[in-house]
């Protein structure tokens, strides 16, 4: 998980298995994210103690140390004990602080035949906060409950590739076939959202539009190209489902560093970690059937750029975000503590893909009063992307991002600073930082990303980083202070490409 990880998408309950496991091996700071919050924070040491007492045998052999090297556990045992977890979760109450109404109206048309959830950030049916939301609405209202998906790939960019939006579109498979077996309809629409959703909003007789929040600049307009097109009698209403808490509850300023709106979120977490209700089958059934989506066809007949290929690692979906998450406890976690910094180890959770789916004035007077700086090597882009350095470090990770859609967390930041180091303006090295890292990251096109790229490139850092030779194959990189050393030569020989 990378470092600008703040805030994260996952359900109370999940936490609870992998701090259990935690404790034994590193802090559940380190693992989150958020290092203001330690174990302390999320439950106390009394309740921790007596709920691991108060299990059965069951659960609690399910939550045994695992042997190196191999699992004890049975693969498949987290998705047991969530689908256990969810069973419980009866009667939950919804924080109507996580919503803002962006229409006049807040009360739903009445006649009308459903409440749809425009899906556009948040592709997962569990645990998401505006498809909870639309549920509780549609069944005040006795209404049957629709999801939609607008299908738009951004024409003549060189972005859209066929690892991102493969990777997408098979996530969207399983949210379809988890929507029929809890009789919610869901919709795969082709196109752009303003211009598709009103009408079929008007179509369909929907009564209210639930949708899910992105800060991001391009979903922020089809947010306000949607809300021209809807009709003012149609409440139009969205939820933070993607931030334990909501960004306009956290924050109601500009924050540009990570100490200062860490303390904010943190006093929050009581109110809004909590447990999440249950999205359960539907009671109210829908007259008319969504057109039944033919995956296959949709998958092959994307205008996409082909030559970034789909990778083997990571397969889409909640079912597969449960199993990377599964391996990380049973299998890396007992390493995570002293090797994540190690590039050459597996030891991080590798989450990213399925999180997924800014700089101040005295940093841009710092970058302009350096921008003439003398500088060795300057790189243009089509070189940094086919790894053309003298850096053979810098190569490996660049690679290893161009065939494997990840770079391990230590070296992002190393990589984004020799690019500003390599380019003749700070506006070219962040574009150029930006475009690599959502052209080839499974992660990529986030607001993780972009606040990485910013991090690195725009940020302050106690000492920056430096390397230095140790005998001539062990290298020490050190960042903040902090001095960590793994094989460059082992990480070199394996990722420095010899022919991109």
């Amino acid at each position: 998980m990378h470092r600008s990880l703040l805030l994260i998408p996952a359900s109370k309950h999940i936490w609870k298995f992998v701090t259990l496991e935690s404790q034994r091996h590193c802090s559940f700071t380190k693992l989150v994210g958020l290092s203001s919050i330690n174990n302390r924070t999320t439950m106390p040491a009394e309740k921790r103690k007596a709920t691991f007492v108060k299990m059965d045998n069951t659960k609690r052999q399910k939550l045994q140390a695992v042997k190196e090297g191999k699992r004890e556990r049975v693969e498949g045992w987290l998705q047991d004990v969530v689908a256990e977890q969810q069973k419980e979760k009866k009667d939950l109450k919804f924080n109507k602080q996580r919503l803002r109404f962006l229409s006049q109206t807040q009360k739903i048309k009445q006649g009308s035949e459903g409440v749809v959830y425009w899906m556009n950030r948040d592709h997962r049916v569990q645990d998401n906060w505006a498809l909870i939301y639309a549920q509780q609405l549609a069944l005040e209202e006795k209404l049957p409950l629709h999801i939609c998906f607008c299908l738009v790939v951004p024409q003549n960019s060189e972005l859209a590739t066929i690892r991102h939006f493969g990777f997408m579109l098979r996530g969207l498979e399983e949210v379809a076939k988890d929507c029929s077996a809890l009789d919610i309809q869901f919709h795969l629409l082709q196109g752009s959202a303003g211009e598709l959703l009103p009408g079929f909003v008007a179509d369909w007789s929907f009564g209210a539009v639930v949708t899910d929040f992105s800060p991001l600049r391009t979903p922020l307009q089809w947010v306000e190209e949607v809300k021209k097109g809807l009709p003012s009698d149609i409440p139009f209403i969205q939820v933070d489902a993607h931030n334990v808490v909501p960004c306009w509850v956290a924050s109601d300023k500009l924050e540009y560093s990570a100490r200062t709106i860490r303390n904010k979120i943190t006093k929050l977490l009581k109110e809004f970690l909590t447990e999440m209700p249950l999205v359960d089958k539907h009671p109210h059934t829908a007259l008319r059937t969504a057109k039944p989506v033919d995956w296959a066809e949709a998958l092959s007949s994307l205008e996409v750029d082909r030559t970034v290929e789909e990778v083997d690692w990571a397969k889409s979906g909640t079912a597969a975000g449960i199993a990377m998450l599964e391996s990380f406890i049973d299998l890396r976690l007992k390493n995570f503590a002293t090797q994540r910094n190690n590039p050459n180890s597996s030891a991080v959770s590798q989450l990213s893909p399925w999180i997924r789916f800014g700089a101040n004035d005295w940093a841009q007077k710092t970058l302009k009063d350096h921008a003439k700086d003398p500088r060795p090597y300057v790189y243009t882009r089509e070189q940094l992307e086919k790894a053309q350095t003298h850096d053979k470090l810098w190569n490996a990770a660049q690679y290893q991002m161009v065939i494997e859609g990840k770079m391990h967390g230590f070296l992002r930041m190393y990589w984004a600073k020799k690019i500003l180091e390599w380019t003749s303006s700070p506006e070219g090295a962040l574009s150029i930082a930006i475009y690599l890292n959502d052209r080839y990251e499974l992660d990529g096109q986030d607001p993780n990303g972009f606040v990485g790229c910013m991090w690195s490139i725009c940020g302050v850092h106690d000492q920056g980083w430096a390397e230095r030779p140790i005998f001539g194959k062990i290298r020490y990189m050190n960042y903040k202070g902090c001095t960590r050393k793994f094989d460059v030569a082992q990480f070199e020989r394996k990722y420095c490409p010899k022919d991109l």
